[in-house]
């Protein structure tokens, strides 16, 4: 039997997804407007969040200004409600309104064909407009790997969400390697989101900003296994919508260093984060898992 805190869990949860839905029909500057007074709110009341992207970006960007971060703290904020209000209309507006937002630039051809592909895919806030950017224009399987979210509702609309437009296929973590290498060597991209803090098991501790970071080597293996090509895929947030940016293959990427070609994805992952710096996925506590011995920064 569910208990009230169930139920009202479940009520909420409908009226949120509900409430997503009708924004979908709203101007895209309304919804902009709503992020921004929202992300306002979140900066104002989560104080515990607003100190990890402070610390962030205090280990990231040393030499700016406390006033200059304060603000790129603020801009992270409204940039995080921004994208996630635009699911609204990403996943629930007319396919013809979310091309015209959604726009896919630089070496797109190298998305078409057969061959195998690793879409490296950071976490920028418009990872979701990517996915929706390239398939509505390339009509290809491809392949994700997914952790299921606790609230089962909240599960469903994301998934339904991010494979509205193409053909997604998410893996969970306990599937293994073996079944998506497999897809990736039959050509279908597989989109990998490696730079996140997934604890010490199986992370190694390459550079990043500056610092020993706990990364996943998971481009270079997946790369390797599948014979494949990497593809950064950058999106950015703008007034109108989203620019999607494809971007040239790494060349002589993967190597036999699994751990040096990590520490080269994480530099450059750092030239693209220092485009847009308030883009980036900063809300998570990216340093998390210490060396031996070393303190938390959190």
């Amino acid at each position: 039997m569910k208990t009230f805190h169930q139920m009202l869990r479940q009520v909420l949860t409908r009226a949120g997804i509900l409430l997503m839905q009708s924004l979908a029909v709203l101007p895209l500057s309304w919804v902009r407007g709503l992020g921004f007074l929202l992300g306002w709110a979140l900066y104002a009341l989560v104080a515990s969040r607003r100190r990890v992207v402070a610390v962030n970006l205090a280990l990231c960007f040393p030499t700016l200004s406390e006033l200059e971060r304060r603000k790129l703290t603020q801009l992270t904020f409204i940039y995080f409600a921004q994208a996630w209000l635009d699911r609204a209309w990403l996943w629930h507006a007319p396919t013809a309104r979310v091309r015209q937002r959604v726009r896919l630039s630089g070496a797109v051809d190298e998305l078409a064909g057969t061959d195998p592909t690793v879409i490296f895919l950071p976490h920028f806030f418009g990872l979701d407009a990517a996915w929706a950017a390239v398939a509505l224009q390339i009509p290809r399987p491809s392949t994700t790997i997914y952790t299921d979210q606790s609230n089962k509702l909240v599960d469903r609309w994301i998934l339904r969400g991010r494979q509205r437009f193409g053909n997604l296929r998410l893996f969970g973590r306990i599937d293994g390697i073996k079944p998506i290498v497999a897809a990736l060597r039959q050509g279908q991209p597989l989109y990998l989101l490696p730079d996140m803090d997934f604890g010490p098991e199986d992370s190694v501790f390459v550079p990043f900003f500056g610092l020993p970071t706990a990364t996943v080597p998971s481009l270079s293996r997946f790369a390797k296994l599948g014979r494949a090509k990497v593809l950064p895929l950058i999106p950015r947030i703008t007034p109108d919508g989203y620019e999607v940016e494809v971007m040239a293959p790494w060349p002589n990427f993967p190597s036999d260093d699994a751990v040096a070609d990590t520490a080269l994805m994480n530099t450059r992952l750092q030239g693209y984060i220092t485009r847009y710096p308030a883009q980036y996925y900063w809300v998570h506590k990216r340093f998390k898992t210490r060396p031996a011995g070393q303190p938390s920064f959190y």
